[in-house]
């Protein structure tokens, strides 16, 4: 098995399967199915340049590959592909061609366009694994579509994931309790991507996983020969996907992929080679990857451009022939299951299918758009008929929007509110209420069209797990804050045998930092497990787990090095439940250590940047390890991701081990004033508590008493309002961080003084203190002249005192 197998590639049809493997029915079914997506492709392009659509990127030429993979799916199995799939999904019958046309249109019914509610651009394509009330569907019983994503090769890491569930329900017994989830692991992970796409660094660091992981993945790589305009020589290595894998073949000494090639055009070859290849990856749990060659792209890369500009005219040419459903008609005909006349009889019904579902696509678009265009023009007019002063305003404002092609809700709004600009001065205006009101409802329901859902909304929202409070006695042990984690952990992993943990070093060792030590030999390989050096498929690896049911405790082992799965927790976690519009939710905690320690790679609080790329994740800061451990407790109860970041330099501080550890939470956006005083609230988290509590002992001896505030969770933030009360005391404030300046102290200020108006309370400027704009150097004390430390709290608290009262507070300096 050293070689790639081939033998399915260029079969002759006396070799291949024939009418004794197809019935006639089924192959006119998919060629039907074939064409009705293609002319939903044709149609689809058209619908774009008409200005009916912003943008269009379609699976023409893809038809025959994917009718041969949706064969291979079953019941409980998952894809996570990209978004040229959609004959795989019209095949599933998991796409209806109305539903495909309510996504070029962005319908925003999830009922029209059930994968996202019109928040994806066409051609991203989901399932529902929620019901209405955000419970788990029965995932066996369904095809499973995981949300798919714009960004290349963005599907990979989470498909690690996806494969390893199966691996984790056939291995581990107590998962038998959870039916719903797995059919005993005998379910196939489908990913698909583009062949340009395979120059990604998450494709090829996803294929290493899923080959060392050895898990039923099916890959397929749909080889169309271009990135857009630019050909695969400057792609790939070899000009081939699959040679550049044979180091991937497996051997009959060491495990690997099994490889495929074969033509996209060649249906009974590729019925034949989807059929083996997910037979044998579903009872081996052996990752296979299906070469698919000379795909063709008959309308190009997408509207935003032609292929014409940089296919050469033989090119073009050799489409024309060896586009698949051509290729597919000559099959029929030679096997003599149809006739010319009735396949071209399938053809037309196609075409007209299609446009009938453009047009009910589009009407019911239009009509969901039209009670609010109406009510406006209503309610403008009605305005305009008894004003005094804004007749001709309010008239050229009707008739703009009346006039309005294809009239958009953001439309309706701009002309209401056009209106009230109008009406300003003419309180007496009798519709101006009702024009208020109008805006109002609309805002309400606008938000939840397209703002909703961005964190969990059920009864099992992480904002909405009750306070539990640790319990301590006389008998609670005093131990390093390390130990207090191992204790929370082996709770959490007793209590609930959906949970799993692993990263770099986590199993065998227990983390570096000692938090997981001894708990692989109480739960199991299987549970508690390391990984390779490889955080974007760590990440990837929890998202696809949690989607399948688990319960997933994803560890990056610094701080620093969650840049590297940044993309994945961004464009993909973050987003899940936002752009399936409660569809799919993926509830991991990513656990992670950071701030305090030297050295470039080792101290960085890059704090600013995660709280911007991964709004849709809580982030929890907590200052010791007993604070991290309620945290855990409180988000294992919810359906809410959750980023912890730990206090590197506070594993080996002494915290009592609470009573109920495996019990008591923390809840969320609830500061903790951790020091009361009169003159300065001083608002931080993690580390930096430590460093301000000190230098609070520090300013009390210059009679400057500080109150310190730990906010505990950045996202959310301070809903409690607890550090407004505490500036209505102080009227001044400081905020204090590791971060770079204009990084998290930024985004405290804003929330304190902006959202929350703290600024009409202010008897002084707010101070930020922050660290040097790059990170501690190696040097011994690096750390004291990068980072804040107690000085630096203590000259900007009395700086701000020594403003209010010079003669008691005279210069420092």
């Amino acid at each position: 098995m050293t070689q790639i197998n081939e033998s399915l590639t260029n079969a002759a049809l006396s070799n291949s399967p024939t009418t004794a493997a197809f019935s006639k029915e089924e192959v006119l079914r998919d060629y039907r199915i074939g064409w009705e997506s293609r002319h939903a492709s044709l149609i689809g392009r058209k619908e774009v340049f008409m200005g009916k659509a912003k943008f269009g990127i379609f699976g023409d030429g893809k038809e025959v590959p994917q009718l041969a993979l949706a064969k291979a799916f079953r019941k409980g199995d998952f894809r996570s592909g990209y978004y040229r799939d959609q004959t795989f999904m019209l095949a599933l019958g998991e796409l209806t061609l109305e539903q495909y046309f309510a996504q070029l249109y962005a319908h925003t019914s999830v009922e029209a366009e059930p994968a996202s509610g019109g928040r994806q651009m066409n051609g991203h394509f989901a399932t529902r694994s929620l019901d209405e009330n955000g419970n788990w569907k029965d995932l066996t019983a369904q095809y499973n579509s995981s949300a798919d994503i714009s960004p290349t090769a963005g599907q990979m890491p989470r498909l690690v994931g996806l494969g390893l569930a199966s691996k984790f329900f056939r291995q581990n017994p107590e998962l038998a309790a959870f039916p719903h989830f797995s059919n005993k692991g005998n379910e196939v992970a489908f990913g698909t991507i583009g062949d340009a796409s395979t120059s990604e660094g998450h494709f090829w660091e996803s294929l290493n996983a899923i080959g060392v992981l050895q898990v039923p993945v099916v890959m397929s790589v749909w080889d169309d020969g271009y990135g857009i305009s630019v050909p695969k020589k400057y792609q790939t290595i070899k000009e081939s996907i699959s040679e550049a894998l044979i180091g991937f073949q497996r051997t009959e000494e060491k495990a690997g992929f099994e490889i495929f090639k074969v033509k996209a055009w060649d249906y009974p070859a590729i019925c034949k080679v989807y059929k083996d290849a997910s037979l044998f990856s579903r009872l081996h749990h052996i990752p296979v990857l299906i070469h698919v060659e000379e795909v063709t792209q008959p309308q190009g890369h997408s509207t935003s451009g032609s292929h014409e500009r940089y296919k050469t005219k033989e090119r073009l040419e050799w489409e024309r022939e060896y586009d698949c459903l051509v290729q597919m008609r000559k099959f029929i005909l030679s096997q003599g299951l149809a006739t010319a006349e009735e396949l071209e009889y399938i053809e037309k019904a196609a075409q007209n299918r299609a446009k009938e579902a453009r047009n009910n696509a589009w009407n019911a678009f239009v009509q969901d758009m039209k009670p609010d265009h109406e009510s406006a023009l209503f309610l403008i007019e009605s305005a305009k008929e008894v004003s005094t002063t804004q007749k001709e305003s309010l008239a050229q404002i009707h008739q703009k929007l009346a006039a309005t092609l294809n009239p958009m809700r953001a439309d309706a709004v701009e002309a209401v509110k056009a209106a009230i600009y109008a009406l300003r001065f003419e309180r007496a205006n009798p519709y101006l209420a009702e024009l208020r009101a109008w805006v109002k409802r609309t805002a309400e329901e606008n938000f939840d069209r397209y703002s909703s859902h961005l964190y969990c909304q059920t009864e099992r929202a992480a904002l909405k797990v009750e306070e539990i409070k640790p319990i301590y006695s006389q008998n609670s042990p005093t131990v390093d804050g390390r130990e207090v984690l191992q204790a929370c952990f082996k709770a959490i992993f007793e209590n609930n045998p959906l949970a799993v943990a692993f990263g770099e070093d986590v199993g065998r060792i227990g983390d570096v930092n000692q938090a997981f030590a001894g708990l692989q030999e109480i739960f199991g390989e299987i549970r508690i497990s390391d990984t390779g050096i490889r955080e974007a498929t760590i990440m990837g690896q929890g998202i696809g787990l949690a989607m399948r049911g688990l319960r997933p405790i994803a560890e990056i082992q610094y701080l620093d090095y969650l840049l590297y799965g940044l993309q994945t927790l961004s464009d993909d976690l973050a987003t899940v439940r936002y752009r399936t519009k409660n569809g799919q939710h993926a509830p991991m905690i990513i656990r992670t250590r950071g701030h305090r320690l030297e050295g470039i790679w080792h101290s960085g609080s890059p704090i600013g940047m995660i709280l911007n790329a991964l709004r849709g994740v809580y982030v929890a800061v907590p200052r010791n390890m007993t604070q991290a451990a309620g945290f855990y407790n409180t988000f294992m109860k919810s359906d809410d991701p959750a980023l912890i970041i730990e206090c590197l330099n506070g594993y080996r501080l002494k915290e009592q081990i609470p009573n109920n550890i495996g019990e008591f939470t923390v809840p969320l956006g609830v500061p903790e004033v951790l020091r009361q005083g009169s003159d300065i609230t001083v608002v931080t988290y993690g580390s930096m508590c430590r460093v301000v509590m000190a230098a609070a002992e520090q300013l009390a001896k210059m009679d400057i008493e500080i109150e310190v505030i730990d906010v505990q969770t950045l996202i959310p933030f301070d809903r409690a309002g607890v550090i407004i009360e505490s500036l209505r005391k102080t009227n001044r404030i400081i905020f204090a961080d590791e971060d770079v300046s204009a990084g998290a102290t930024a985004y405290m200020m804003a929330k304190v003084l902006d959202e929350n108006e703290g600024y009409f309370l202010l008897d002084s400027k707010p101070i930020c203190v922050a660290a040097q704009d790059h990170r501690p150097p190696y040097a011994s004390d690096g750390d004291y002249f990068t980072k804040p430390n107690i000085e630096t709290v203590v000259e900007a608290a009395y700086a701000l005192m020594h403003e209010a009262n010079p003669a008691l507070y005279p210069s420092l300096y």
